[in-house]
């Protein structure tokens, strides 16, 4: 095969079977990393409040049950392309798994004593 023939060659399977661009290096990579970028601030900040004292406990684990929650609902609403690493699976699977750890943290921050 010559030369130019494998060119046509490559072209023409180039043009049967496109390849998505690649991802450009510059923002739009980076914005797609704000929502888990915010969740994990809010987790930090919730385990932040409960280093405080036992009496900030309660509070710290309703912070933590509130962002993760809010990550369910972001899953759920970002497009796929926009939703970064709070995207590891399916969309459901992630803000299942979201939700029941917030829903976990919010029935332990709710039920479980205060020490006094």
């Amino acid at each position: 095969m010559t030369h130019s023939a494998r060119g046509l060659a490559r072209r023409e399977r180039r043009r049967r079977d496109p390849q998505p661009p690649p991802e450009q290096p510059g923002g739009a990579s980076r914005l797609t990393q704000v929502p888990y970028w915010i969740v994990v601030a809010g987790v930090a900040a919730g385990l932040l409040w409960m280093h405080g004292g036992q009496r900030d406990v309660r509070s710290g684990t309703l912070v933590m049950a509130g962002v993760l929650l809010a990550g369910a609902a972001a899953r759920l609403g970002l497009p796929e392309r926009r939703a970064g690493l709070l995207g590891s699976r399916r969309r459901l699977a992630d803000a299942a798994a979201f939700a029941a750890l917030g829903v976990g943290l919010l029935v332990a921050g709710l039920i479980f004593p205060v020490p006094a």
